[in-house]
């Protein structure tokens, strides 16, 4: 599929002709994931999951028009996940909208180790609290300790799980119970995670993930062999 993929943006043109290796690479030069295939070329272990499949109705000249509208989530549980939505006179083809829709709002986690019970420097939980806020819906997230797992309720742990946390403590209020706003709000506080300055090893990971895989490789390399010597 991705073979007869034929580019109709820039970003999916040096996609394709291997120009750019990383999601992280597009966003760092400010682009836009226009197209669902640049996240199928860029991200190949992606996952999905069937959120909601909901009926909507609306009104017009000829009646009442009934609609079916899907909430989609995707990631390939290592940092990288997406959250779409799609409308359709039918089941399937909502879903395959919903799915285009979540592979173009791909959201970039700089996982971390942040809580002070734990300091085992690895990618397990996040680096650093953070609020997340959709329609009513506020949703917590603070770094917890490796070993503790996901504590969340059913939406807010899928979401964390395909995002790739495996440790964290969370806390929700509002109108939970609307699983679109639930699973944005954490999308919204992961997302927070981007706009905040971090020293050390994420920086080092978002420049190194914007290089060829080879010289990306050394400079992790580099990276690890400083960090042992320090």
């Amino acid at each position: 599929m991705l073979s007869a993929w034929v580019p109709k943006s820039s970003i999916g043109v040096k996609v394709k002709n291997k120009q750019i290796f990383s999601i992280e690479e597009i966003y760092s030069a400010g682009g836009t994931i226009l197209e669902s295939e640049i996240s199928d070329f860029l991200l190949p272990g992606l996952q999905e999951e069937t959120l909601e499949v909901s009926s909507t109705q609306r009104m017009t000249d000829c009646g009442r028009k009934m609609q079916f509208r899907a909430i989609v989530l995707v990631g390939d549980k290592n940092g990288h996940f997406g959250i779409g939505s799609g409308k359709s006179e039918e089941v399937k083809p909502a879903i395959e909208s919903a799915v285009k829709d979540a592979k173009r709002n791909i959201v970039c986690v700089p996982l971390g180790c942040g809580s002070w019970e734990c300091g085992c420097k690895t990618a397990h939980s996040i680096p650093i609290r953070v609020v997340g806020k959709k329609g009513s819906v506020e949703v917590t997230l603070n770094p917890a300790p490796r070993g503790l797992g996901i504590a969340a309720n059913k939406i807010v742990k899928k979401v964390l799980t395909f995002a790739g946390v495996k440790d964290v403590w969370s806390f929700s209020r509002g109108h939970t119970e609307t699983i679109y706003n639930n699973a944005m709000a954490v999308a919204s506080a992961l997302s927070s995670l981007n706009t905040m300055r971090f020293e050390g090893s994420w920086s080092a990971k978002l420049k190194s993930t914007a290089m060829k895989p080879e010289a990306a490789s050394e400079a992790v390399a580099e990276g690890a062999s400083a960090e042992a010597s320090a």
